[in-house]
């Protein structure tokens, strides 16, 4: 991973690094290898990880289809 620091700007180019970092989901990986996860709990945190995902896909698939609200601001 590569950030260019601009006219010695490190405070900037270490936000981007952070910023970097957290899409890439380094931060979550640290926190779940910083203890040792039973496989049970494994399966668990797999299996909801799983049902979240396919609820968001189904959610925006009705919003696609003009099922449900797209969302907006609030008014």
């Amino acid at each position: 991973m590569q950030v260019i620091v601009r006219d010695n700007n490190v405070d900037q180019a270490l936000r981007a690094l952070k910023k970097k970092l957290q899409r890439e989901g380094v931060f979550r990986e640290m926190k779940a290898r910083a203890a040792y996860e039973k496989p049970s709990e494994r399966r668990t945190r797999e299996k909801a990880e799983a049902v979240r995902r396919m609820r968001k896909l189904a959610r925006k698939k009705a919003q696609r289809e003009g099922l449900l609200p797209k969302p907006g601001r609030a008014r």
